[in-house]
């Protein structure tokens, strides 16, 4: 299963590079574009729950990476301004 990384830049300013185990991330965020905060929580707690989801599919477990990278995900936006927008900077396969 193909994995991949999306790098974003939170409102503060802090960049991070999130991991997903598979290219469906592809279908929710786009590269050079700005999310509000809970759009981009939204989009991407779909995103990896459906990621973990083929894991499990595919191997019979649920991707514990993704889940994991979700929870840093939400962690991150509580600790942002309210109103504040993410940005997706790349996708790196």
């Amino acid at each position: 299963m193909p994995e991949m990384r999306f790098h974003v830049r939170w409102p503060d300013g802090r960049r991070e590079a999130c991991y997903s185990p598979s290219l469906v991330v592809r279908d929710f965020l786009t590269p050079g574009e700005s999310y509000a905060l809970d759009e981009f929580v939204a989009k991407s707690r779909t995103a990896l729950t459906i990621a973990s989801d083929r894991v499990r599919e595919k191997y019979g477990f649920s991707c514990s990476a993704a889940m994991d990278q979700l929870a840093r995900i939400e962690a991150a936006a509580k600790r942002q301004a309210p109103g504040g927008h993410v940005t997706v900077e790349a996708f790196e396969p």
